[in-house]
């Protein structure tokens, strides 16, 4: 694993609206996989909006951070790299940030931006839950029509998900998905109830 630091990702859609000089920031933080379809219904919802300042952090199959930022209009490097650079400070992966931004008529500055973006950003962080970020892997077992009950009873017990289950002439395939600690101790413990599947 190539993390030497806890990354923390969102379940939830969390909304923190930021005043400075009569412009509104209104700050979305949301799970990266509805990022395109939030982004679609806020510019449905805010016609008269200026801005839509976006960033964005995941990680792709290759366990590589992947990351964007756009300012949207604004004046370059004062929106979309501030509110990146504020996700990748807190540690978040699999998380995107969307800022609506009304004008209020009176210019802010790049500086002034800089910290209304970034202070945006920061607010609706403080206002949100996070769970660690644990990579996964994916396992195949097959067990005999005897032992199906069993394995599922373990896997529950150990936390470990299914994420498909067939069968065949003998039994089951099960595909898993765990940790890779969390995988090592239950297969110590139930090795002689399946066949470990290449």
């Amino acid at each position: 694993m190539r993390y030497t630091f806890i990354m923390k990702f969102v379940t939830e859609h969390t909304v923190q609206t930021l005043e400075v000089k009569q412009s509104k920031f209104i700050a979305h933080l949301v799970p990266y996989h509805i990022y395109n379809e939030v982004l679609a219904q806020l510019k449905t919802e805010h016609p008269k909006a200026r801005h839509f300042v976006v960033a964005w952090r995941y990680i792709n199959a290759f366990d590589q951070i992947v990351e964007h930022s756009s300012d949207d209009g604004e004046p370059k490097g004062t929106s979309g790299k501030p509110t990146l650079a504020v996700l990748a400070g807190n540690e978040l992966i699999n998380a995107a940030v969307i800022i609506v931004r009304y004008f209020g008529g009176t210019k802010l500055g790049t500086g002034g931006l800089v910290r209304a973006y970034s202070d945006a950003c920061n607010l609706v962080i403080s206002q949100s839950e996070f769970l660690p970020y644990v990579k996964e892997e994916t396992y195949t077992i097959s067990a005999l029509y005897s032992d199906i009950g069993i394995i599922e009873y373990k896997l529950e017990q150990s936390a470990i998900k299914i994420k498909n289950k067939t069968f065949d002439e003998t039994g089951a395939v099960f595909t898993l998905s765990a940790e890779k600690t969390q995988w090592e101790e239950f297969f110590s413990e139930n090795q002689r109830l399946f066949v470990l599947k290449a």
